[in-house]
């Protein structure tokens, strides 16, 4: 197995101490956002052999094995990271994999450079992804019921609101919800960001559950975003809790660590929280407005005291192992490419010591036995 070498991503939003400390090792005083372990070609893991990307590009079938190869392409179906958010992120949708490949042709066909700000579609592929918490972790997933939004709305007293409200109380409630968020991003900018304000100001004022909302404002004033945030559920993740965003499930991180797992795509069709490009038309065609309980996972008991995150997607498996005591093994051996990742403790994985934040590439088939006194992310796939 391959002991890797891991790029750490300095978006805005990042949190400048998290990573840092779990790493043990001083903060630099800039963000550090993400920390990517795969095969993505934006940031590729470094190994003794090469980028992750070289060593599977030399062999793909010894890598990542012929049922991977077949079932997904010569290539890691998927990237895990550490995420540590200081501040809210875009409030965001991803394609399924039909609308990725259609919108990814489109853009093709129309010269649009893949690097353009107002691109939309990097790649051919979607993004399904789960988000594990390592401390109390903050997000936004899914539509509300539009009725409870609607109270959220107006229990706030802001006039400006009112159509919005109104709106809510529409029926069925799918287009309810699609009339308000459209109404939202298409409003007047200057009208908008005033309603924000007032917004804000009466969130702060209230606390509680509009707390959340107040910090986004913050961070954001005037965005549009911030009143399309609170048609979302609220969702506070305790350690070892996740949440997996399938397509079209509008969603944003708000402040926490957690380790996250998806499919190797850059596509993202942004609501707000942001000043990059909103595409309203596209992101309208991807948004799923369904009204649902987020849906909070915990793991399941495997065998061999693995914990299990199941998802209903197949590019990507996370599982955990918390180990508490030395002098006994596990073997992780399987049939599929692998990368362990020690979050807490120390973990002997094959010949590497893992220490929090550390990883290794195990390729398809390799022996892997672990042990030692602490917790492990196991990312494969189901070939």
């Amino acid at each position: 197995m391959d002991r890797l070498d891991n790029t750490i991503r300095p978006y805005a939003w990042g949190s400048p101490t998290a990573i840092p400390q779990l790493l043990g090792v001083e903060p630099t005083g800039e963000p550090q956002a993400e920390m990517w372990m795969g095969a993505h070609p934006g940031a590729p893991s470094r190994t003794g052999r090469g980028t992750l990307v070289e060593v599977i590009d030399a062999d793909p079938e010894k890598e990542l094995g012929p049922a991977a190869v077949a079932r997904f392409g010569p290539r890691l179906p998927f990237l895990l990271k550490i995420l540590a958010a200081g501040a809210p992120l875009s409030l965001q949708v991803h394609p399924d994999l039909a609308q990725a490949q259609q919108g990814y042709a489109d853009e093709e066909r129309r010269g649009i450079p893949v690097d353009a700000p107002h691109r939309n579609y990097k790649d051919a592929n979607h993004k399904p992804e789960l988000i594990c918490a390592l401390t109390a972790f903050d997000g936004l997933c899914g539509f509300r019921a539009p009725l409870e939004a609607a109270g959220l709305l107006d229990d706030l007293g802001v006039a400006s609101l009112k159509p919005y409200v109104d709106l809510l109380h529409a029926h069925p409630e799918d287009a309810a919800l699609r009339e308000v968020l459209t109404a939202i991003l298409t409003a007047d900018r200057e009208e908008m960001s005033r309603t924000v304000e007032e917004a804000a100001a009466a969130c702060t004022r209230i606390g509680g559950v509009y707390a959340p909302y107040a910090d986004i404002a913050h961070h954001y004033p005037g965005d549009p975003g911030v009143i399309a945030a609170m048609l979302l559920n609220h969702v506070r993740l305790q350690p070892g809790e996740a949440l997996y965003l399938g397509a079209g499930v509008p969603h944003a991180y708000l402040n926490g660590l957690g380790v996250e797992i998806m499919a190797n795509s850059d596509n993202v069709l942004r609501c707000g929280l942001t000043p990059k490009h909103v595409d309203v038309p596209e992101l309208l065609r991807i948004v799923r407005f369904h009204a649902a309980d987020p849906g909070v996972l915990r793991p399941e008991a495997a065998p061999d005291g693995e914990e299990v995150y199941e998802t209903p997607i197949d590019e990507f498996r996370l599982s955990r192992y918390v180990l508490p005591e030395a002098g006994t093994t596990h073997d992780l051996t399987r049939p599929a490419p692998q990368i362990l990742l020690c979050t807490a403790g120390t973990v002997r994985a094959g010949e590497h010591d893992l220490t929090p934040g550390a990883s290794v590439f195990v390729p398809a088939g390799e022996k892997a036995e672990v042990s030692g006194t602490g917790t492990l992310f196991r990312a494969t796939v189901i070939a």
